[in-house]
């Protein structure tokens, strides 16, 4: 029998230290994002697509704002609040910079929560501005929907509106601590409509954030990035997703465990040149059900990575 050289064997014990390294279905062939040309640098991307014609979409920054006809050549638009958000700074250390908008059409008019903190700090706030048109400097602030102080645990940011079969307004948010949270809203005013919160998923303090609820079928299906973003081409943001029949959980992934006890199915990791693909956002368009996401290059900049979303034969979520 033929024994393995010294060489070999260490060759091949560091391959395994490699391989046992990575995030689970690390070496899975996931798709790579659609073309996208223009303005596509974005954090935190949320897309809406506008009643006469094409796409807004809101991400972190100042300059907050950008629109495309397409889906595929995207172009600035300019900040939400060009004069500042003097509201905001007590939360942001006087910094501009606001977090993670989630961007929707109801009613007519144009709603964005957007969170307002600093790095590592859950003194942190959730905000709503409505806008007739969704352009730059037409927003109005309709005031606080909910905060964390540092004697909470939790995190009030990365904010996503999902409205459920029975025309409910709910609030999903959370970022680390004890993860995913949920409130009430009123459909009226779009804050906060009473004093419950609610808990969505979690990973006993571990890095999970930036939720995304949509309804398909039978089913609210949950999205969230788990582990790290922000760091480049060293992120391991990768994107779960969990369901449930009701849109107040309980959440399980495809294995039958719950959300609020680390479960989640992952849909897309990095892979080759795509870093830390994450904080997703899901809507249905004409051609599919979309998923919008950042992602890093090789050389650290962030960019919008957008995907088909097709479905399995048992109802769940796959990235093509």
């Amino acid at each position: 029998m033929r024994r393995l050289t010294k060489q070999l064997a260490l060759l091949l014990a560091g391959a395994l230290a490699v391989t046992t390294a990575l995030a689970p279905n690390a070496w899975a062939a996931y798709p790579g994002p659609g073309r996208v040309t223009g303005d596509i640098g974005v954090h935190d991307p949320s897309f809406v697509k506008r009643p006469g014609g094409g796409y807004l979409v809101a991400h972190t920054g100042d300059n907050t704002l950008k629109t495309s006809t397409d889906r595929t050549a995207f172009r600035n638009a300019g900040s939400a609040f060009p004069n500042g958000a003097s509201w905001t700074t007590a939360y942001t250390n006087g910094e501009k910079n606001l977090w993670a908008p989630d961007i929707s059409y109801r009613n007519g008019q144009y709603y964005m929560y957007y969170s307002a903190s600093s790095f590592g700090s859950n003194h942190s706030a959730i905000f709503l501005a409505t806008s007739p048109s969704g352009n730059s400097g037409t927003w109005t602030h309709r005031g606080l929907v909910i905060e964390s102080r540092t004697s909470d645990d939790f995190n009030a940011i990365d904010p996503d509106l999902v409205v459920d079969d029975q025309g409910r307004w709910w609030l999903s948010f959370g970022s680390f601590w004890s993860g995913i949270k949920m409130i009430a809203l009123s459909s009226s005013t779009g804050l906060r409509s009473d004093s419950t919160l609610r808990s969505l998923a979690g990973r006993n303090g571990g890095p999970i954030e930036a939720p995304n609820i949509v309804k398909r079928g039978s089913y609210y299906y949950l999205y969230v990035s788990f582990d790290y973003c922000c760091r480049g081409a060293q992120s391991t943001y990768r994107v779960m997703v969990g369901r449930s029949t009701s849109v107040t959980g309980p959440y399980r992934d495809r294995n039958g465990t719950a959300m609020t006890s680390g479960g989640g199915t992952e849909i897309l990791a990095s892979h080759g040149s795509i870093h830390g693909p994450g904080h997703q956002d899901v809507f249905s368009d004409t051609d599919s059900d979309i998923l919008v996401y950042h992602y890093y290059a090789d050389d650290g900049t962030s960019l919008l990575g957008i995907n088909w979303l097709t479905w399995d034969s048992a109802n769940w979520p796959v990235v093509s």
